[in-house]
């Protein structure tokens, strides 16, 4: 039995188990304060949130050491309460972690292993190390070198992986001229007026949007229909103009599509640390939202560049690789007592 830690925010933690658990021989427990993804055939434990008021937020880091751990809260003490009691009566061979340090040492502290998934960033910080110190192994989503990782603990590169692999790709599909905007769920740093200011910019291109919260267009939320309508929104681009969060970045690639990555601002420089790997990749990343006379040049490179980098960063077979992996870590940490 493998146990999985999902966390709340944004689509790419429940995506990745998705992705990743169809591929697994073990079987899988999963725990989220989030609906239970679809896709996802496990069992799933529904967790009491930890940020319901009241919080006493100065507590909350405990002295810097922590991410989250606030005094007295019910949420978090009933949350941690049902992952040890599962892990008693479950006894595990293995846990995945995505991402939570707290939730990373409290299966430790239970005498599991522990795989954590890798983030980008400056994540040099006590709480963050404490993590990686902990993990049996770190899974990366990127292709390798190691990006800043703890020394001491294995990295296992998996390449970027998402819910569209495998799927055929046609690049005949492609309209000439068509953009896609691809944003996500998680909160977006770039306004209406800026999307449309970038759309006039470009009066040869025709712009589709997919930006949840938006009254430009087409927006998608969680689910199968969801996810078909973004996938042949993908293959009807030329060109997508991308967040760089992990999830949306994989979806792009997995769609060999051109593209326009642009980096949000998030805790600890996730965003920019990955549009820094991809410009690396030979494709076009950009550290925030361009000034609207930049669009026409961004969108020629990116048409130029094409789809070739993408192979690299996302190969088509991540999840499998990382479902390799986990199995047999499963099976080396042998037969609990």
């Amino acid at each position: 039995m493998i146990g999985w830690y999902v966390h709340h925010q944004g689509a790419g933690h429940l995506q990745r188990l998705v992705a990743v658990s169809r591929h697994l021989r073990t079987p899988v427990t999963a725990f989220g304060s989030a609906p239970r993804p679809a896709g996802f055939d496990g069992d799933w434990v529904d967790l009491d949130r930890d940020d319901t008021p009241p919080v006493d937020e100065a507590s909350a880091t405990a002295g810097g050491r922590l991410h989250w751990v606030p005094q007295h809260h019910r949420g978090l003490q009933d949350r941690h309460a049902a992952i040890a009691g599962w892990i008693a009566a479950h006894r595990p061979r293995l846990f995945v972690t995505d991402v939570s340090v707290e939730v990373t040492a409290l299966v430790r502290l239970c005498g599991v292993p522990v795989v954590v998934a890798a983030m980008l960033g400056d994540r040099h910080d006590p709480a963050h190390r404490l993590g990686r110190d902990l993990a049996q192994a770190l899974l990366a989503p990127w292709p390798g070198p190691p990006a800043g990782e703890g020394p001491g603990t294995p990295v296992v590169h998996v390449g970027a992986f998402s819910r569209f692999d495998g799927r055929p790709t046609s690049p005949a599909a492609a309209r000439p001229g068509t953009v896609l905007v691809l944003w996500g769920s998680g909160g977006r740093d770039v306004t209406d007026e800026q999307f449309r200011a970038a759309q006039e910019a470009t009066p040869g291109w025709t712009w589709e949007f997919r930006v949840p919260g938006s009254a430009l267009g087409s927006a998608t939320g969680p689910g199968q229909a969801a996810g078909q309508d973004v996938w042949e929104a993908l293959q009807r681009a030329e060109v997508v103009v991308v967040h760089g969060g992990h999830n949306a970045v994989a979806e792009v690639a997995a769609a060999r599509r051109a593209a326009v990555v642009v980096a949000q601002d998030r805790p600890f420089a996730e965003q920019l640390r990955r549009v820094e790997l991809l410009r690396a990749e030979g494709l076009v990343a950009v550290d925030g939202w361009p000034a609207a006379d930049r669009w026409p040049d961004l969108l020629e490179r990116a048409r130029s560049v094409g789809a070739g980098p993408w192979h690299r960063w996302a190969p088509g077979d991540g999840a499998e690789r990382a479902a390799a992996f986990l199995d047999a870590a499963a099976d080396r940490a042998g037969v609990p007592a």
